[in-house]
C-alpha cells in the first residue's frame, strides 16, 4: 500500500474513515463497561472544540506558547487541591496513566541514585494488584519488582508482607486508590506510615479512582484517606481522561515537593540543536489534550461531577447487589467506587462473558493469578446507568446458559503441553500450535473467547505474556491494500 498518487476528496477520506470504523464497538451505546469514559454529548462537544483549537500548538516550548504553560499550571493546581495538596505540591500533565507512573518511578530511581551513590539494583515493592504500568516502568528503567500478596478476601495490599519485602535497595512502595482489577482501595495510611518509618518514597496510583473517590466521600461512602493528607505519600498519579471525562491523552502526576519532581525531567545541551528540556517523556506534544482537559474541568465543575458521582454510586450499588443475588456469582472484595469484579465458583465465568457478548454487552475478562480467581471486570460510566436492570437481566440468563455449556478440556490440555515451557524458548511452531488449539489463525480472534481465555488462564503468566506479545506482533504489519 502506498500514498495515493493523487489526493482524495474530503468526502472520500471521511467516508473511508466511517467505513473502517464500522466494526468498532458502539462506545456511545452504554453497553460497554470498559475503556470509554463518556459524560455525554455536551461535554464531548466542549472537549472537541477546545482540543481542535489547540491541537496544532506544541507544548515542547512554553516560551512560544505561554497559553499552554498557563493551562498546565491551572490544571495541576486544580488536581493538587482535589487531592489535598498544599502550596508545595507540584506536578506535570502527561499523556496518560502509564506515562504518569513511568515518570514517578523514574523520579524515584534517580532520587535514590543521587541519595545512595553506589547502591545496587533498585527495587520497588508492588502488591500483586498494582497496575501493569509499574512492571512496564521496571522493564524500561532496570528496576527489580518485588511483588507482594494481597488479602485473599478483601484484595487489599498486605502491609506486613510489604514490610517483610523491604531491603537495602528498596526505593519505592506502591498502593492503589483504587486498584483497576477489583476496584478496592489499598490501606494507604498504613503503607504511608511504613514508608515514613523506612525513609522510602511512596506512590499512590490514583489513575482510575483518585478523581472520583472524593465525590463518593461527599455522598456518604466510607472512603479512608488516600491522598496528600496521608503522611508518607510522596507522589500520586491521577487520570483526567477517565472519571474527569477529558479526551484521551490526559493525566497528571503530582509530587509532594519540587525537589522530587526534578528527577523526572530530562535536559540535553550536548548536541547541535536547540537546548532540550522535557518535563515528561514526550518532547513534541499537542496542546489539544491539555486544553481539552482544562476546558472539561471548568465546564463540568464541582457540582456537575458530584451529580455524576451520585448517579454512578447508585448504579454501582444496584449492580453489586444484583450480581450478589445471582446464584453462582460473587463480587470480589468490597469495592467502594464504580469499579467492580465478579467471579464464579461453579461455572466458567468466561462462558458467561461470551453469552453476554452475544446479548450485546462488552465486559472485560481477567485471568487468574496465584490465589486470585479469574473474573469479569466492570467500569461503570454515566452511559451505563440507564442499562443496569437490562444488564442484570441478561446476566441472569447468561449464567443459566453458561451452566449448560460442556466444560472445555482446552485449559487442561494447554497446561499439560505448555506449563513447563520456558517462555524464551517459544518457537514459531509452538506458537502456531497454541493458536490452533485456541481456534485462532494468527490474524483474527474467534467469535467466542472462552477457550482462548481458558487456555491463557491455564498457562503460567510469563508464558501468557510471551504468547500475547507474539500474537500482537503478528497483527501489526503493513497493510497490503486499502
Amino acid at each position: 500500500m502506498r500514498i495515493p498518487p493523487k489526493g482524495c476528496s474530503r468526502d472520500e477520506v471521511l467516508g473511508r474513515l466511517d467505513e473502517v470504523a464500522k466494526n468498532d464497538l458502539p462506545w456511545r451505546s452504554g453497553r460497554l463497561f470498559g475503556y470509554v469514559f463518556d459524560a455525554g454529548l455536551e461535554t464531548e462537544e466542549v472537549a472537541k472544540e477546545a482540543f481542535t483549537r489547540f491541537m496544532s500548538l506544541n507544548a515542547l516550548d512554553f516560551t512560544v506558547y505561554p497559553s499552554l504553560l498557563q493551562f498546565e499550571n491551572e490544571v495541576i493546581a486544580m488536581a493538587s487541591a482535589h487531592l489535598s495538596g498544599d502550596e508545595n505540591v507540584v506536578g506535570s500533565f502527561t499523556s496518560g496513566g502509564t506515562e504518569s507512573i513511568l515518570l514517578a518511578v523514574k523520579a524515584a530511581r534517580d532520587f535514590y541514585r543521587e541519595k545512595r551513590p553506589g547502591a545496587g539494583q533498585p527495587e520497588m515493592i508492588l502488591p500483586i494488584t498494582a497496575h501493569a504500568a509499574f512492571h512496564k516502568a521496571a522493564h524500561y528503567f532496570d528496576i527489580k519488582t518485588i511483588v507482594t500478596p494481597v488479602d485473599s478476601q478483601t484484595f487489599r495490599a498486605d502491609v506486613d508482607a510489604m514490610r517483610r519485602a523491604i531491603g537495602p535497595d528498596t526505593i519505592l512502595l506502591v498502593g492503589s486508590a483504587t486498584s483497576y482489577a477489583h476496584g478496592v482501595l489499598d490501606p494507604i495510611s498504613e503503607i504511608g506510615q511504613l514508608a515514613a518509618e523506612h525513609d522510602l518514597l511512596f506512590h499512590v496510583d490514583g489513575c482510575i479512582g483518585g478523581f472520583l473517590l472524593p465525590y463518593f466521600r461527599q455522598l456518604g461512602s466510607e472512603i479512608p484517606a488516600f491522598d496528600f493528607s496521608v503522611p508518607g505519600v510522596t507522589s500520586i498519579s491521577m487520570d483526567l481522561h477517565k472519571y474527569a471525562y477529558a479526551p484521551k491523552g490526559a493525566s497528571v502526576v503530582l509530587y509532594r515537593e519540587p525537589g522530587l519532581r526534578r528527577h523526572q525531567f530530562f535536559g540535553c545541551a550536548s548536541w547541535t540543536g536547540y537546548t532540550m528540556v522535557n518535563s515528561t517523556i514526550q518532547s513534541t506534544k499537542s496542546g489539544g489534550p491539555l486544553a481539552a482537559a482544562w476546558a472539561v474541568l471548568r465546564f463540568i465543575g464541582e457540582d456537575g461531577y458530584l451529580e455524576i458521582a451520585r448517579r454512578l454510586r447508585q448504579a454501582a450499588q444496584a449492580l453489586k447487589s444484583g450480581i450478589q443475588g445471582i446464584d453462582g456469582l460473587r463480587v470480589l472484595g468490597d469495592p467502594p467506587m464504580s469499579l467492580l469484579a465478579f467471579a464464579a465458583d461453579e461455572l466458567d465465568v468466561f462462558e458467561v462473558m461470551d453469552e453476554m457478548k452475544e446479548r450485546g454487552w462488552y465486559i472485560q475478562p481477567q485471568l487468574s493469578i496465584e490465589t486470585i480467581p479469574k473474573s469479569i471486570h466492570l467500569s461503570i460510566n454515566p452511559s451505563n446507568v440507564q442499562w443496569v436492570e437490562p444488564f442484570l437481566s441478561d446476566l441472569r440468563d447468561s449464567v443459566v446458559k453458561a451452566r449448560t455449556v460442556p466444560p472445555s478440556s482446552l485449559g487442561a490440555m494447554a497446561a499439560q503441553a505448555f506449563a513447563e515451557m520456558d517462555p524464551v524458548e517459544l518457537t514459531p511452531e509452538a506458537f502456531e500450535q497454541m493458536l490452533g488449539m485456541a481456534g485462532m489463525d494468527g490474524v483474527s480472534l474467534p467469535g467466542r473467547m472462552a477457550d482462548v481465555n481458558g487456555m491463557l488462564d491455564a498457562i503460567p503468566p510469563k508464558l501468557r505474556e510471551r504468547l500475547l506479545v507474539e500474537f500482537v506482533n503478528s497483527l501489526f504489519r503493513p497493510a497490503t491494500r486499502g
